[in-house]
């Protein structure tokens, strides 16, 4: 150790991460110091790796993190996460990022601060390359002074921001790739009734926990879009047919319109969402190139809707990976088996119930039938704590069924998941 660089010592210090551990660590000697003086890159203050931050007052953190972050000289990334015991003054913050910005490539910053005030000018024009912003709020974004030339990665939770202004933060990011947005608080005027957002560069976009009656997206190189524990009435993407992963998660949504190029669709992953299914497939069918599809706990809007195997299987040929779960309304099966489906390049099958009958065991042994190159078969079950004599023989009655089934396809690796 006493050959390596002073360069190479301050890229160790950096992979530890954890303030606490880079000051003790910084302590072996003279050299060591002068690395994390001069060559130290990462710093985090987290309560999760340290939990008695939590024991001290949020003027102690104030002045340790002083400190610590004003003996560095080439700080790149630094994380101060906090529990909601804790507040932060303006004063020290603002003094944080003055002294970092001629630094600082990334920035994850989650602690109330008092008074409030505008985080994004402070890091405007800089070389911040990504910003994940917590329980903070933004108001006030001019996009003809606050100019971001950098970020490619913007996360936002528990922000207070006008529709306006996150619209106007959008357009002051040029080169942003990847938006993260949950739990916002976002304010909208008595003119403005919906949420319009618009990005040239924006391939990664994520909304958790929000509601709209109406939310426009225009981003024309999109390519991946996930929809959780949202409720819509309209939702609409405006591109040019670039999205190739689609996640929708235990989402309420009357109208929505992912735009007509869909060609290029990879992974379709959908969960907890009541779907018109004519409707869905029809937005969905034009994807040849999709390799993945999960439709798990959707709820028909038609009880007489059925999925039909046969159709999926034509219209993606290129399907490797299939996961369903095991729907039995009024003894219907809401994903029919018309004949033999063949599903040539399926080599992962996934299946569930959550309401186990007898039925499951013919759904599994049909769809088995029609994948023959299948290599894994993993299901998914939800077992109730009290069960009757009647719960009890139908699983006695599927674990012989499946036994049987390992001894009939032998080349295919059985796994269970169960609740």
């Amino acid at each position: 150790m006493e050959h390596l660089p002073v360069e190479v010592i301050g890229n160790i210090l950096s992979f530890l991460g954890s303030a606490r551990d880079v000051v003790i660590a910084s302590a072996t000697c003279k050299k060591w110091r002068e690395a994390w003086h001069n060559h130290l890159h990462n710093l985090s203050f987290n309560y999760s790796d340290w939990p008695p931050y939590r024991d001290l007052t949020s003027n102690r953190l104030e002045i340790l993190i002083t400190q610590t972050v004003f003996q560095t000289k080439a700080l790149q990334f630094l994380t101060i996460f906090m529990d909601d015991e804790h507040e932060f003054s303006a004063a020290p913050v603002i003094a944080w990022l003055m002294y970092t910005r001629d630094s600082l490539r990334q920035l994850r910053y989650n602690v109330r601060t008092t008074p409030s005030f505008n985080i994004i000018e402070k890091c405007s024009r800089q070389r911040l390359e990504m910003l994940t912003l917590a329980r903070n709020s933004i108001a006030g974004v001019e996009p003809s002074y606050l100019r971001f030339p950098c970020p490619k990665l913007l996360s936002l939770s528990f922000v207070s921001i006008s529709a306006l202004d996150l619209s106007l933060l959008l357009s002051a990011c040029p080169k942003l790739e990847t938006l993260a947005v949950v739990s916002p608080e976002i304010a909208m005027s008595d003119s403005q009734a919906s949420v319009e957002l618009s990005s040239v560069s924006l391939k990664d976009f994520f909304i958790e926990s929000f509601s709209s009656d109406r939310f426009i997206l225009e981003a024309d190189s999109l390519e991946k879009l996930h929809l959780k524990d949202c409720t819509f009435e309209v939702f609409e993407l405006v591109g040019k047919g670039t999205l190739k992963v689609l996640k929708i998660d235990d989402v309420s949504v009357i109208h929505l319109d992912i735009g007509g190029g869909t060609e290029n669709l990879e992974i379709i992953d959908v969960c907890n969402f009541t779907i018109i299914w004519p409707k869905f497939y029809h937005m969905i069918s034009k994807a040849s190139k999709l390799y993945k599809l999960r439709l798990w706990g959707v709820v028909f809007d038609d009880e007489d809707e059925v999925v039909d195997i046969e159709t999926i299987s034509g219209c993606f040929p290129q399907l490797t990976h299939l996961s369903l779960s095991y729907d039995l309304r009024d003894g219907v099966l809401h994903y029919g088996l018309p004949g033999l489906s063949c599903l040539m390049n399926v080599v992962v099958l996934e299946l569930g119930w959550t309401v186990i009958s007898d039925l499951f065991s013919v759904w599994v042994a049909g769809l088995l039938e029609g994948c023959p190159n299948l290599k894994i078969l993993v299901i998914y079950g939800f077992v109730s704590e009290v069960k009757t004599h009647e719960d009890c023989q139908i699983l006695a009655r599927f674990t012989e069924f499946i036994i049987q089934l390992g001894r009939k396809y032998k080349q295919v690796m059985f796994e269970f998941d169960y609740e």
